[in-house]
């Protein structure tokens, strides 16, 4: 399971149609070193909605390390995310004696699981629940343990990636798609997750059938109605009911027409 390719993708999502884009396995130098995401400021303006705990302060360029259920987040992935920053900086800047600012950037940990090692290693804050402030020598790196932030609707994305059956489950549901193709990713995340042995408490077709009745009200009745047959649109409704909504020439004219044996008005 690509837990950092469907990461990739949920973040750029949630960030449709922000100043933010991200960009995916950035490669660092000639020798292949691929730091896990980037999330960049691509325009002026700000995020229209609350970004998930940790994220509200987005600088120009957020580098994130993520380590996923299966995986620790150690003092060498802080060291190889240092590594990255400073090559990206780099990069992305002038030239090497006109770099960029270091306000311009941020460093993010994102973990499923708490760095109980890490965590006794070096200067360790809670700014927030769920969200640390780690020390690495001159610069603050900014960890999120996606186990521990409320369980809360505009978390819904760390809840995803888990990696806890009941915390998914509630990320699927609060989980709110800025595009049609998201739904499809959330489908290959639930199989990732069966194949690894996680137990869902919410099927995919569970998901489904909960995200159309969430947003059914945004639809047109046009659109409510696509593809449903006439039997299965009057289904569940009497013949009073259905009567009461006709006019009351229509009903006279179709009750002589059975009378008499005529066919249906070409009108």
């Amino acid at each position: 399971m690509d837990w950092h390719r469907f990461l990739g993708f949920i973040l750029m999502d949630i960030l449709m149609g922000t100043p933010y884009t991200t960009e995916q396995e950035k490669d660092l130098s000639l020798k292949k070193q691929l730091l896990d995401l980037v999330i960049v400021r691509r325009g002026p303006g700000t995020v229209p909605f609350r970004l998930p705990d940790g994220l509200e302060d987005l600088a120009n360029h957020n580098l994130i390390t993520f380590k996923s259920y299966q995986e620790t987040l150690d003092a060498w992935a802080m060291k190889e995310l240092i590594g990255h920053y400073v090559n990206y900086r780099k990069q992305v800047s002038p030239s090497l004696k006109d770099l960029l600012p270091e306000e311009e950037f941020r460093l993010y940990a994102i973990c499923a699981r708490y760095p109980h090692n890490l965590a006794q290693q070096v200067p360790w804050e809670e700014v927030q629940q769920g969200v640390y402030r780690c020390r690495w020598g001159t610069d603050d790196i900014r960890v999120i343990v996606l186990r521990q932030v409320p369980l809360e609707e505009h978390n819904a994305l760390w809840h995803l990636f888990s990696g806890v059956p009941e915390r998914v489950a509630y990320g699927a549901r609060h989980y709110q798609l800025r595009s049609p193709d998201t739904s499809a990713l959330l489908h290959q995340l639930f199989a990732g997750y069966k194949r690894e042995g996680l137990n869902m408490p919410l099927t995919m077709d569970d998901f489904r059938r909960e995200y159309v009745k969430e947003h059914l009200h945004k639809l047109t009745p046009e659109e409510r109605l696509e593809g449903l047959s006439a039997e299965e649109i009057l289904r569940g409704l009497s013949a009073e009911e259905i009567l009461k909504h006709l006019p009351r020439e229509e009903i006279e004219n179709f009750l002589k027409r059975q009378k008499d044996g005529s066919p249906p008005s070409a009108e």
